[in-house]
């Protein structure tokens, strides 16, 4: 795993959702209606790089912030 990618994507997230005017609480709210076992301090936790993301996580905040891919997974070495 590296730290440094992980950050960066989390980062991605949390810029995506804040132009989205989406609160930490809603988008885990959105994610966990949809299936997610997932919590608002978890959605944190991935938006700073602490936590993995999963596949269906993934393809839920893509379709939950209107994206694509490429806008969450844009890293710059």
């Amino acid at each position: 795993m590296n730290k440094a990618i992980e950050a960066a994507v989390g980062n991605n997230i949390r810029i995506l959702r804040e132009k989205k005017n989406l609160t930490q609480e809603q988008v885990a709210a959105r994610l966990q209606i949809n299936g997610c076992d997932i919590t608002s301090s978890a959605g944190a936790k991935i938006e700073v790089g602490q936590r993995h993301l999963y596949p269906d996580e993934i393809i839920l905040l893509k379709k939950i912030l209107c994206v694509e891919y490429d806008e969450i997974f844009d890293v710059k070495y």
